[in-house]
């Protein structure tokens, strides 16, 4: 099955992202500043969907939550409950494979402030949808916070009014997917306490478990 669409590296759909872009390729040459593609294999049978590539995080190295605080909780989570393999380096030439998993995000390009509006979710949407639908073994999706939800949820064509988002909720969709929920592992999350390494383990360990079930 061939690849999912992906946006291309200056793509136009959102101009404030764009200008936003523009101004980070002035800023710092040396980052990726582009659409983030996609990490892991599409034979895998989760996907994590978070919301937006960080300036200095995934926006800097091209892939996604590599290079800052969200990433090396939710890579350290996904080596100990078996969904990835090697040792994470925040580097995309540190070898690290994710295993059964794939990872994506709401939107591709960074934005400011960490902050994604509804039309930028909404033009990104075709992009998410053809990530799930090119996913043939896909049977869960892990959505981290609330944008997340919504928009796996739309890219699917479900009402989010239907399905509440909740830290821990697992949401059986009428197409057999499991859409789970949990947090966003971002440092700010982590630092007030809104989200442990233990409870995102309890929700990254439950998946793997009803998987391999």
């Amino acid at each position: 099955m061939p690849g999912p669409a992906q946006p291309g590296r200056d793509c136009a759909l959102c101009p404030r992202l764009v200008d936003y872009r523009q101004a980070n390729r002035a800023a710092y040459p040396d980052f990726h500043n582009a659409p983030v593609p996609s990490f892991g294999p599409l034979s895998a049978r989760l996907l994590i969907v978070g919301l937006a590539p960080g300036l200095k995080g995934a926006n800097r190295t091209g892939r996604p939550f590599t290079g800052d605080y969200a990433g090396d909780l939710l890579y350290a989570t996904l080596l100990k409950c078996g969904f990835a393999a090697g040792a994470y380096g925040a580097d995309p030439g540190d070898g690290l494979e994710l295993v059964d998993c794939r990872i994506a995000n709401a939107v591709r390009c960074a934005p400011p402030r960490n902050q994604v509006t509804g039309p930028e979710t909404a033009a990104c949407r075709p992009f998410l949808a053809a990530e799930m639908a090119a996913m043939a073994g896909l049977r869960a999706v892990l959505a981290l916070g609330t944008v997340a939800h919504g928009a796996v949820l739309a890219a699917l064509g479900q009402r989010k009014a239907h399905w509440k988002f909740a830290h821990g909720a697992r949401h059986a969709l009428p197409n057999g997917l499991v859409l789970a929920d949990s947090y966003h592992c971002s440092r700010y999350n982590t630092n007030t306490g809104v989200l442990t390494a233990a409870m995102f383990e309890s929700v990254v360990g439950g998946l793997r478990t009803s998987l391999t079930a």
